[in-house]
């Protein structure tokens, strides 16, 4: 009897230090406090997918700000060429020629302050995968100047659509969501 009663000591006391994992941890029904489930289970009824929050900066996010006016030159990618040299090899290349394809609608047309985001996705390939999802517009923007940056955003992407991405760097980014944040911080005359 003396066994049986020590052994239900010491079980109850791992039981008592197993409770103090963090809430992240994987779910026990020892558990007295909440817990995150991170494996699935036969009685859950919802899919079984681990929820990751991936660590700041690991989803592709650029912003572009509109040059001043005297600095306005549109950029066109060749995709004729192909050799290596000029192809995109990194990250920082990729937004670099998509910051040089932007032109943002004439000054006198302009809307201080503006801001549009959209979110798109390339192929492998360098095309762009459907149509980029505009996910933002700049509140109590009047419907013609929200068209008039669509417009120019498209224009933007269809100057530089195809990305000619390198295979290393197309299989990276291919199918990945990319948000882009326009801002047209120009002043008005």
């Amino acid at each position: 009897m003396r066994g049986l009663a020590a052994a239900i000591l010491i079980v109850s006391a791992a039981m008592t230090a197993g409770s103090a994992t963090p809430a992240a941890g994987v779910c026990s029904v020892f558990d007295k406090r909440p817990c995150a489930p991170t494996v699935c289970g036969v009685y859950q009824r919802r899919p079984c997918i681990p929820e990751i929050e991936y660590p700041i900066g690991q989803d592709l996010r650029l912003t572009i700000e509109s040059p001043p006016a005297e600095g306005v030159a549109s950029l066109t990618l060749d995709q004729n060429d192909s050799s290596d040299e000029h192809k995109l090899n990194t990250l920082s290349a990729m937004f670099a020629a998509l910051r040089g394809c932007w032109v943002p609608p004439p000054v006198a047309e302009a809307h201080h302050g503006m801001q549009m985001s959209v979110r798109l996705s390339f192929k492998r390939t360098g095309e762009i995968i459907g149509a980029p999802r505009v996910t933002y517009t700049s509140p109590n923007t009047p419907p013609e100047v929200r068209d008039l940056y669509h417009q120019a955003i498209t224009a933007a992407l269809e100057r530089c659509s195809p990305m000619p991405f390198t295979t290393g760097l197309g299989g990276a980014v291919a199918g990945r969501p990319i948000a882009i944040r326009f801002v047209d911080n120009r002043e008005q005359p």
